[in-house]
Order: C-alpha cells, then structure tokens, then sequence
C-alpha cells in the first residue's frame, strides 16, 4: 500500500516541485489549494500520469472550517496520511517598510503562513497518533517548508520574515511532542527560488547572483525543493527530527 502525503499549496511554485517528486518517488497524494478544482485539472493529471492516485482539496488553510473539509475527505478517500508537507504561503500583497507596514497586511500573511501552519499540523499530529496507535507499522513524517526569511531580514517584508522564523519553531516545537511517537518532524528551509511568487523580482535577483549572492551562481528551482522533499519523506534521514534542510545554494554561509 502507497503512502499518502499531503501537500498545502502543491498545484503550483515550489509545492509543485515537491509533489512531482513525491509522485515520482512513489507516494500518492493529496493537492490542497485555493483555487477552484477546474483551473488545477492538468496540474492533476501530469501527477497523474507520474503513477500517483491524487485527489485536490480546495481551501484555505487559515480556515478551520477548511482544515477540517480537508482532512475528512483525505479520511474518506484513503483513510491514511503518512506525510504532511506545510508548503501553502502567501508574501505581503505590497512591500512595505517595517516602519510603515499595516496591521491589515501583518494579519494576512501571519494567519496563512503561520497560524494556518500551526493548526494544520496539530490536527494532522493527532491523527498520526491515532493511526500509530492503531497499527504499530505506520510511518508518518511533517516536513514544513519555510524560507531563508527565517533568519534572513527583509525589512520591507516584516511580516514575511515573522512568519517564516515561527515555522521554524513549529518544527521544534512538533519535533519534541511528537517525539515518543517516533514521528519525524522536519524543516526545509529554501533559498531563492523561481516561481511566480519572485516573478516581479527576477531582474534584481539576477543581477544579485551574478555579484554573488549564492555561491552557487544561479536561480533555486522547484525541482531541487522537491528532490530535498522526496528524500526525507521516503526516510532518507531516520535519525535527524528536528533538523533544518538548507536549500540555498550558498546563500545563508556568512562571509568576509
């Protein structure tokens, strides 16, 4: 029997990446997303045709009513989750100084990128106890995917950076409870990488590579996110809960 791993955010950007990876590694999976299931539909059938049974889960994740409709169809359909992979994000819809940054603003992406994350993962924790006390064969892992943002300052995107540096302490914080359940907790922590979201920034973001800014001199792409995914979920790393998987291409190694 396939396991079955969840992925927020997976029918574009990097959760694409990763859920391709996942597709192709053998895992059958569950897309969630915003957007209406009749504009993912060739998104679906590509991952399809990587060999997975895959079913999509429109909502938002800030919602409980949302998480809750998520995971009582995952329940009907496969009756199992063995993976859970936090990737759904938003950035602040305008960049705006720390200074001059809105309350509305700060709201938005926190209750998405964080508080969303949050309850999310207590409620998927739970049913892995519970599957884990049911059959003492299940293997269950959460691996969320968080940013350099965590440790890296934007100040024109404050509110980014806060949410990104609590997903890392989510990770700490599940890694320890879930402990004695033999349930790996992880953080993959992404460099930049291109996809819509640094669509609007790619000229800067070139010219900053090219002066440097990674050691590896070039663009992080969905792929790679997804390879780091893909290796920890099939187990690749048993006795490492808890760790931060750097994708960054150099980016985060101080220097003189």
């Amino acid at each position: 029997m396939k396991k079955v791993a969840l992925v927020t955010g997976g029918s574009r950007g990097i959760g694409l990446g990763i859920a391709q990876k996942l597709a192709q590694s053998g895992f059958d999976l569950v897309i969630n997303g915003i957007r209406d299931e009749n504009f993912v539909q060739d998104v679906l059938e590509n991952l399809r045709e990587l060999g997975a049974k895959v079913i999509y889960c429109q909502g938002d994740i800030a919602s409980t009513e949302d998480r809750e409709s998520m995971l009582e169809k995952i329940k009907n359909h496969f009756g199992r989750l063995n993976i859970l992979v936090n990737n759904a994000g938003v950035a602040p819809k305008k960049r705006n100084d720390i200074l001059s940054a809105t309350e509305e603003s700060f709201d938005y992406v926190i209750s998405i990128n964080l508080k969303g994350t949050y309850f999310l993962t207590q409620a998927v924790a739970n049913w892995m106890i519970e599957q884990k006390a049911d059959s003492e064969s299940f293997i269950g892992s959460i691996i969320t995917i968080s940013s350099i943002s965590a440790t890296v300052a934007s100040v024109n995107r404050g509110e980014y950076c806060i949410s990104k540096a609590g997903l890392s302490m989510i990770t700490q914080l599940f890694a320890t409870r879930l402990g004695e359940f033999n349930i790996p907790v992880f953080e993959v922590r992404p460099g930049v990488i291109k996809t819509d979201m640094t669509e609007g920034i790619t000229e800067k973001y070139d010219k900053l590579i090219a002066r440097g800014l990674t050691l590896q001199k070039r663009w992080g792409f969905p792929d790679d996110v997804g390879k780091a995914v893909a290796a920890i979920a099939k187990g690749d790393f048993p006795y490492s809960t808890g760790q931060v998987f750097m994708i960054d291409g150099g980016l985060t190694i101080a220097r003189l």
